[in-house]
This record gives C-alpha cells, structure tokens and sequence, in this order.
C-alpha cells in the first residue's frame, strides 16, 4: 500500500484588493477636487444669473426703439403694414431633407381697433413685395394700442384742415396744440379739482361728527353748510372750464392703414407720432429717451400694458423705505436682548430656533396674519378710534402701504435677527469689559461701544432685508397693492404722507401685466423692461447700504488684540 500523507495542501491564497494608487489618495485628502467641483457650481451659477440678466437686457432695453415699419404685399393681393419682430423656421414633414424648411415672421401690425389683433404670423413664401415707404408713420396712442398707416387728411370737424402732403405737418402742429390742451386738463383735475373734493369730502365728515355728536343744527352746521355751497360752486365754475378745453379737441386725422382701407383717429388720443424709416440715428436716440423718460416718469395706460411705471415705481421705493424703518429696530433690540442680556439656556435656544424657523415660513402665511392682524386688529380699532365718522367706509380697516410694510417687516426680521447676533457674537469681549472697567453702565457699553461696532452687520441683514422684500408679491396682494392706483401715498393734500392708501408695486405690476393681461404679445415688452427697472431698483438700494457699511466697517474697525 502507498503511505498516506494525511498533510492537507495549503489553499490557494486569496487576491489582494487592489490598491488605489498614493499619488489618488493624496489628490482626496488634499481636498483639491471638491475645491474644483465649488469653483465650477459657482461658475454655472455665475453663468446663469448672467445669461438670465442678458435676457433682460435684450427683452427689456430694446422695446424704446423706433424699429422701421414694413410693407408687406402677399401672394393673394392683401398688404400687411407692421414691424417684423421675430423669425422662425417651419420644418415641413414629408419634405426631401434639406429642402422642407420654410420661415415665417411675426409681424406687429397694430390697429387693433381695425384689424382685431396686434400681432400676424406670415409666410414668407407668400410674400410677394417687402418695402419700407418712408410715409408710413407709427401712432401711439392713448386707447387700442399702437397704430400704423399713412396721414391722407386732417379734419376738424366738418372742415377739412389739411389733405395730401400738408396733411404731416398740419398734424404736427395740431398734436402740439392738442397736447397743450391736455396738460391744462390735467392740471386742473390733479390741481384745483382734487383740492374741492378732498374739501368737500372733509366738510362731509365733519358735519357727519356733529351729528353722531348730537348737534344737527347751529352756528357751526350752518358755516360748514355755506363753505360746502361755496365750494360746489366753484367746482361747477371749473366743470364749465374743463367742458370748454375738451370742446377743442376735435380734430380727427384720417389715416390709410391698407389697401382700401382707411380710419379716423382723433387727435387728442395721439401721445405721439413718428416716421421711423424716414429717422435718422439721432432721430431714433431722441425718440429712444423720450420713451424712456415717459417709462419711468408717466403713469401706464393701456391696461398697464403701455405708457410708465412711475407710480409702481414711487410704492416700491416707499414701501422699501417704510419697511426698512420698521424692520431695523425691532430686529436690533431682539438681537441684542438675545445676546447681550438674556440668560443663555434652553429657553433662549429655543427662540433661536424659532427665529431661524421664521425665515422658512412661505410669504402668503405672513400675508394671511397681515389681514388678520394688522387690518382687522389694529386697522379696525383705528377706525373705531379715530374715524368713526368714515365708517362704514374703512380709513385704516382695508389694505394699504402701511400694512404692507409692516407685513414684509416681520418677513424679514428674522435676516436681521440672525445677522445682528453673528456681528455681536464677533466683537471682542474686551471691548465690553474695558468699558465696564472704566465706570460705564451695561446700556451705555451697549450704546456707545457695541452698536456702533456691530452697525455693519445690522447694514448687511438690512441689505439681505430689502433684497426679500422689494421682490415679494403674495403678501402684498392682500394687504395692499393694487391693478391701478387713483393717487399716490405721497402728495399736496394734508397729512401729505397717506399711509392708509393703497398702492402700485413693480413686482405685482409684472405679474398683472405678464399673465393676467389679455393680449400677451404686447404686454410682453413691458414684463421686461419692468423686470429691468426693478433689479435696478434692488441694485440701487443695495449699493447705497453696501457704501455705507464700508464707510461704517473703517469708522468702527477694531482689533482683536
């Protein structure tokens, strides 16, 4: 027999893991890739925010522009007079390749009173003539849009004033007439008018609080009984004024706006009118900051959709400043109070949290506890208060920019809270202890040391705090703002600063005019440019904090040492 080796063989010894290279592991220890990986999310994020700008700077500057006006012959004998604003191709299925790719064009042709819409999308294989008359002419008007076509005649009247040729510089002399006229119109109708109703309307309540008083007759009813007679007296007097400057805007120009085909357009609703193929580049820039002042400094018409913005832009602006009062105190004052003289303990940790929570609350619940709070608490107990004569008309019960602001105040209180405690918490706590050393109080190291040298970080919470709120639309919607506002809160008339009226805002005025507005098309341009003013705004407002801090930051420097 063979000997057995009962000596079992050694198994096979498994594979060793195969191991990552040093110089690998070395390149994710030293941090190097997620450096990278930052660097190139900031980048993309950095490209984002610059294209979307471009966007808008491309959409929004542009609409000012005299663009030349086009005269379009089709195919089956119709004229399409307009300005061509976009292209595009239309791929053909079915077609062989290379060859089933047409375009069209989209044309604003205007005359919406005439034609029924602003906007056509043509063939281009249709079209048969493309010309560019230098009499076609581009009216702007103040109902029904813009409005392209040929000056034949001017009529006032029964009595042809100019026809032919004479017919452009006839009509020229008449909208400089014509705009005299208006200007005297609405001066005295923002003036002397608006001055006897806001008195009669004050008479009114009066004698209303003599009779809740009890007293429905007397020396004082009858005097506020003669200066209410008196006052309707003059306003019949301008009511006969106003009648006799509109019976002068009469004049009609008749305008031929296609192949047999021709309307009437009175004079008075022209705001102006221009014949951009026949303008020069002078020409055009003049007319391009024309426009651009009536932007920021006219109110809109047009559903919004056309004219300016100055009345949306004055309640941003004023809602920004009555907000940035409101805010800056109270969330100083909780910031110091948190950290400079409350016990450090759950109890404080817990309103930290709670602070911080705030800041993720969605805008519309502040908006809803604005309404329920500020308007029916507060407004409703002012009225009662104070103008119970109005009632039940509401004085400060209703939204207004008051309410507003207070509402985007406690929005952002938080960002204030939380940059106020982060510059507190950075001061060196030598600072307070030397002041103490020296024989100061706890509120004057408070005062004179420690708010001065924290003052940027309250400056960089407010610059977060006016970046929110200027943006902001929800809550407003309910607690203020307004399609069109009658008058501004800011005016001639006592108490001059009319803090229960409601308002305009830049950020409602891009959603009302983007998406709630019938004709899409030619509100579009207007989003834009909106779009443009109000980043600048923020920018604007921005950069002044930014300034001051800066300034504060080399006034208050100070050392850890």
């Amino acid at each position: 027999m063979m000997p057995v080796d009962d000596k079992v063989p050694d198994p096979q010894p498994a594979a060793a893991p195969r191991a990552t290279p040093r110089s690998n592991r070395s390149l994710w220890r030293s941090g190097d890739p997620f450096v990278w990986m930052t660097g190139g999310a900031l980048s993309v994020s950095l490209l984002m925010v610059l294209g979307l700008l471009l966007l808008i700077l491309a959409n929004g500057l542009g609409i000012f522009w005299p663009a030349d006006v086009e005269r379009l012959t089709l195919a089956d004998g119709g004229v399409v007079v307009g300005q061509v604003e976009a292209r595009e191709a239309i791929p053909r299925p079915g077609a062989p390749a290379g060859t089933g790719v047409a375009h069209r064009i989209k044309v604003r042709q205007g005359n919406r009173d005439v034609l029924g819409a602003d906007y056509v999308w043509i063939d281009e294989a249709s079209i048969t003539r493309r010309e560019r008359p230098a009499d076609v002419a581009f009216f702007e008007r103040l109902e029904w849009g813009a409005f392209f076509g040929v000056p034949t005649a001017l009529r006032d009247g029964d009595r042809t004033v100019a026809d032919g040729e004479r017919t452009w510089e006839a009509l020229q002399a008449r909208l400089a007439e014509s705009a005299r006229v208006l200007d005297e119109i609405r001066r005295i109708e923002k003036g002397p008018v608006t001055r006897l109703n806001y008195d009669q309307e004050q008479i009114r309540l009066a004698l209303r609080r003599l009779e809740m008083q009890g007293v429905q007759t007397g020396p004082e009813v009858d005097r506020l009984v003669r200066e209410r007679e008196s006052l309707q007296g003059r306003f019949l007097e301008y009511e006969e004024t106003l009648k006799g400057l509109r019976a002068r805007l009469t004049a009609r120009v008749t305008v031929a706006c296609g192949r047999d085909r021709t309307a009437e357009i009175p004079v008075a609703q022209i705001v102006r009118v221009c014949r951009p193929n026949a303008m020069g580049f002078l020409d055009k820039a003049g007319y391009y900051v024309v426009r651009l002042l009536e932007f920021l400094f006219s109110d809109p018409r047009e559903s919004n959709t056309e004219g300016g913005v100055f009345p949306a832009l004055f309640g941003t602006v004023l809602m920004v400043l009555i907000m940035s009062v409101a805010v800056t105190p109270f969330g100083v004052i909780a910031a110091v109070y948190l950290r400079e003289y409350a016990r450090q303990g759950r109890l404080v940790s817990i309103v930290r949290i709670a602070v911080n929570n705030l800041a993720g609350v969605p805008s519309i619940v502040f908006g809803v506890f604005g309404v329920g709070f500020f308007i029916y608490g507060i407004g409703h107990s002012i009225d009662a208060l104070f103008f119970a004569e109005a009632l039940p008309t509401p004085t400060f019960g209703t939204g207004g920019i008051l309410w507003a602001s207070l509402t985007l105040a406690l929005l952002t209180v938080p960002v204030v809270i939380v940059a106020t405690e982060e510059g507190l918490a950075a001061i060196p706590r030598g600072m307070r202890e030397g002041s103490l050393a020296l024989g100061a109080t706890k509120f004057e190291t408070t005062w004179r040391v420690v708010l001065p040298a924290v003052m940027p970080s309250i400056l960089t919470g407010l610059i977060l705090a006016v970046a929110r709120a200027a943006g902001e639309v929800a809550p407003l919607m309910i607690t203020g703002v307004v399609k069109l506002a009658p008058a501004l809160p800011l005016d001639g008339l006592p108490p001059y600063v009319h803090l229960d009226r409601k308002f305009m805002h830049l950020g409602f005025h891009i959603y009302d005019v983007g998406f709630q507005s019938p004709n899409v098309d030619a509100a579009r341009p207007m989003v834009y440019a909106t779009t443009l003013l109000l980043l600048a705004i923020v920018v604007m407002l921005n950069l002044a904090a930014i300034l001051l801090r800066k300034r504060l930051r080399k006034k208050y420097a100070v050392s850890a040492v």
